[in-house]
């Protein structure tokens, strides 16, 4: 169990810090690319996510929390710690519905898990999601099932959609400590509304 910087005392169950770096078997190599494995890491993004979310409580204080492409659940985690109403983990990879699961259940925390985006909630949040640009839709279809939508990432510097505003910048590396270049070791976090109100939040570095 590793606890997470800057979110006490939240902590996760990933993989182990040693995990090895070198050349793989020919055959792990495949079944690592047919399923990777990216719920048992903490990315970065992720973790600046449930920083902000535990900074600022208010933003999901008695709403309708989704957690879109939950991997490790981290965000859904700290959604249900800052109070949330309700908070549903959403990921089409039944892995990682399993470690949302079991990550809530380590944080003492209820978190539901699913694999399709509900019809509607308050807020959905998406952390080290756009990594491929396959995943662009995604910004629009959370928008047709919220109100509100906060998105976090480290290799996206800039939205398509200019609805969605950039609202702070957050310094944060991903558990175990993949050795990230520093162009990905700043997560940028974006809000869209459907309404006037804006978040409003000084950037960091």
């Amino acid at each position: 169990m590793l606890p997470l910087p800057g979110c006490a005392p939240l902590q996760l169950g990933l993989i182990n810090a040693d995990f090895p770096l070198g050349p793989l078997d020919p055959d792990v190599m495949r079944a690592v690319i047919e399923s990777p494995a990216y719920w048992a890491f903490c990315w970065g993004s992720g973790l600046a996510l449930a920083q902000f979310l535990l900074s600022h409580p208010e933003l999901v204080a008695g709403k309708t929390v989704v957690d879109l492409g939950s991997g490790s659940g981290v965000a859904a985690v700290a959604a249900a710690r800052a109070g949330a109403q309700s908070v549903t983990a959403c990921d089409t990879d039944p892995d990682a519905r399993l470690a949302s699961s079991m990550n809530a259940a380590l944080n003492n925390v209820t978190v539901a898990v699913t694999a399709t985006l509900p019809d509607h909630s308050d807020i959905v949040l998406m952390a080290d999601v756009l990594y491929d640009r396959q995943n662009l839709p995604l910004l629009a279809l959370a928008q047709e099932h919220a109100d509100e939508v906060l998105v976090a990432d480290s290799r996206v510097t800039r939205l398509p959609d200019p609805g969605y505003r950039e609202i702070t910048r957050i310094e944060a590396l991903t558990l175990p400590n993949l050795g990230e270049f520093d162009e990905f070791k700043t997560a940028h976090i974006f809000h869209w509304t459907r309404h006037s109100r804006f978040v409003s939040a000084s950037p960091r570095e």
